[in-house]
């Protein structure tokens, strides 16, 4: 189970465990049993993997990134899967991020509206599909979208996918 944390959900930076004697003991940041993507490139049963969590800043708290901010965590990414692709041949399969690309929420609000960068690395990697959260449709059925030949689907609150 791949995950990347949202806007909600505690800092998964690991603490300072400087001063505290027994190490081993803490369990590791994050659900049990899952594996955090954020900021990561994976290859799992084939399929290459992206992720980015977090939500636009609209108040204090971890996951909360401006424009900028999550510019340089995508540019970051952005290098990963550069790498990967020259080294293995394959592009990037799948985007996971927790907040929708910029225009594709039908959004208003500023938490909402999503990220810029989210579009540049769709346009850039062309994965097969692009999955978000963040955006509660709240009995609202949203339709999929396409960027270029990429799939966009807002995933809460949940959905089974064919690829």
């Amino acid at each position: 189970m791949l995950y990347v944390p949202g806007n909600h959900d505690p800092s998964l930076k690991p603490a300072d465990l400087t001063w505290i004697p027994l190490r081993e003991t803490l369990p590791p940041p994050g659900p049990e049993g899952c594996d955090n993507i954020d900021g990561r490139v994976v290859d799992v049963q084939g399929l290459r993997i992206a992720g980015l969590g977090g939500s636009l800043r609209y108040k204090d708290g971890p996951n909360q990134y401006s424009q900028g901010q999550m510019g340089r965590r995508a540019l970051k990414l952005e290098f990963q899967i550069r790498l990967k692709r020259v080294r293995q041949g394959r592009k990037l399969d799948i985007l996971v991020t927790h907040a929708p690309p910029f225009g594709m929420a039908d959004a208003k609000d500023s938490a909402h509206v999503g990220f810029v960068s989210f579009l540049r690395l769709i346009r850039n990697f062309q994965p097969l599909l692009a999955v978000h959260g963040h955006v509660h449709p709240y009995g609202r059925a949203l339709p999929e979208r396409k960027i270029g030949p990429t799939r966009v689907i807002n995933v809460i609150p949940s959905r089974v996918i064919d690829l």
